[in-house]
């Protein structure tokens, strides 16, 4: 039988079943171990929306009195379509719960106050920055009421996502487009813009290496006023009309979008940077100059230097010839 000698440790456990979990949905990644003397009598993780959270799903068919349960995010204190776990620990007996990230969502928050007030021991902020990395979408998402956005941009060395006449395909190398199928398979949304739509007739699709569609697909949006049909197979169209990111954010989170990834072009990609609303910007630069053609991103309304938007580099990574850059805007921290 596993043991576990720390809290830190189980918790990596934890962590470990709370990745089993699609990225993509409304519902965070949760994994939950239960531990007696350092060994473990349960571990769970929550399957989607309406199955059992992590917490119910370790607790099942476990003699839990006494035990300790560590969880990646705080025990719900609600009842939506299933009760509230941090009630479901207290009524198996468990004494004491270790808490990785606190639940940022006003309405199911309040489960470690529930927890102490039952009488249990409650330790908080173990494991936590390798959780927050985890859940961050979804921390971002109900923390600021809208839509984790990560920008896509695919680029020459100068810059160009299109050579002088238009052409665009392919600029970055399978190895990268490979990378970006999967990032699509991880989001709940694909955005881009009516021009876009039209010149490149993209499907915003996620596909395997042999270009299958994979077994989930995102929502696809359009944003702009023009008719601009998607080819199918592919994923729901959503049609935003208009030019503004804010209100498609508005119409996704109302949908429980908790990350789009926006392709862009141009235009949409300089009307998010404008308004604010990128968390992330994943750039996959090829090794190709042009000289010309038209850049990733359209004016920003930017005269001098200081006032550019700068980024904080999270990563760098090689996808065969290309490079994939990795950076924040602001903080890159979640509110709660």
């Amino acid at each position: 039988m596993t043991t576990f000698s720390t809290d830190e440790a189980a918790m990596a456990r934890a962590l470990e079943l709370a990745l089993r979990v699609p990225a993509a949905g409304p519902n965070p990644r949760v994994g939950c171990v239960l531990l007696r003397d350092g060994r473990v009598i349960g571990e769970g993780w929550h399957r989607g929306a309406g199955t059992a959270h992590a917490e119910v799903d370790a607790l099942s068919g476990v003699d839990a009195v006494g035990a300790t349960a560590v969880v990646t995010l705080e025990p719900c204190a609600h009842t939506g379509r299933t009760g509230p776990c941090a009630r479901a620990l207290i009524d198996a007996g468990v004494a004491r719960v270790v808490i990785a990230v606190a639940d940022p969502n006003p309405v199911a928050g309040g489960g470690a106050e529930l927890l102490r007030a039952a009488g249990v021991e409650v330790v908080t902020g173990v494991g936590t920055a390798a959780v927050r990395r985890m859940l961050e979408p979804w921390l971002v998402a109900v923390g600021r009421g809208r839509p984790f956005v990560t920008l896509k941009l695919a680029t020459t060395l100068d810059g160009r996502v299109a050579a002088a006449d238009g052409s665009s395909r392919w600029i970055t190398s399978p190895e990268s487009r490979a990378h970006a199928h999967a990032l699509r398979a991880e989001v709940d949304a694909l955005l881009v813009g009516t021009g876009t739509a039209l010149i490149d007739r993209p499907s915003l699709t996620a596909r395997d290496a042999d270009g299958a569609l994979g077994p989930r697909q995102p929502l696809r949006v359009v944003l702009g006023d023009r008719e601009a049909p998607l080819p199918e197979p592919g994923g729901d169209v959503v049609r935003v009309p208009g030019h503004d990111p804010a209100t498609a954010l508005a119409v996704l989170a109302a949908r429980e979008v908790r990350h789009v990834l926006v392709e862009g072009g141009p235009t949409v990609s300089a009307a998010f940077l404008r308004a604010g609303l990128v968390d992330r910007v994943l750039a996959y630069v090829a090794p190709v100059l042009l000289g010309a053609g038209r850049s990733a991103v359209e004016d920003l309304g930017i005269a001098t230097l200081v006032d550019g938007v700068r980024l904080r580099t999270e990563d760098v990574l090689r996808l065969g010839p290309d490079v994939l850059l990795i950076a924040r805007a602001g903080d890159g921290e979640e509110e709660d």
